[in-house]
C-alpha cells in the first residue's frame, strides 16, 4: 500500500523560509520521479518542481532560484526548501509519484505580507 506523508508546511512571513517533507513507504522510492504540486484557493493545480530518480531537476518559472526540490533514497524522502516566500506563494502543496499518479494529503502554506 503506498503511502505518502507530508509535513512542514505552516504559517511564515513573506521573505521567510519553509522546508517541506514527503516520506514514501510501498513504493520503490529511488526508481521514481517525484513532484511538488501546489494548488492556491479558487485556481487549478498547478506543477511547482520535479525530480528525476537521477536527481535532475525542473522548476517552475514562478519558483526559480527561490524554491529547491532535493530527495534521500536512503529515507525515502524529498524535500522542497523554499525561501524568499511570497504572499502568492499561499497554496496547499501536495507530493507526487509521477510515474504511478499518486498523491499525498497536502500540507498548507501560507505567507503573510
Amino acid at each position: 500500500q503506498v503511502q505518502l506523508v507530508e509535513s512542514g508546511g505552516g504559517l511564515v512571513q513573506a521573505g521567510g523560509s519553509l522546508r517541506l517533507s514527503c516520506t514514501a513507504s510501498g513504493i520503490t522510492f529511488s526508481i521514481y520521479a517525484m513532484d511538488w504540486y501546489r494548488q492556491a484557493p479558487g485556481k487549478q493545480r498547478e506543477l511547482v518542481t520535479t525530480i528525476s530518480s537521477g536527481g535532475t531537476t525542473n522548476y517552475a518559472d514562478s519558483v526559480k532560484g527561490r524554491f529547491t526540490i532535493s530527495r534521500d533514497n536512503a529515507k525515502n524522502t524529498v524535500y522542497l526548501q523554499m525561501n524568499s516566500l511570497k504572499p502568492e506563494d499561499t497554496a496547499v502543496y501536495y507530493c507526487h509519484v509521477k510515474l504511478i499518479n499518486y498523491w499525498g494529503q497536502g500540507t498548507q502554506v501560507t505567507v503573510s505580507s
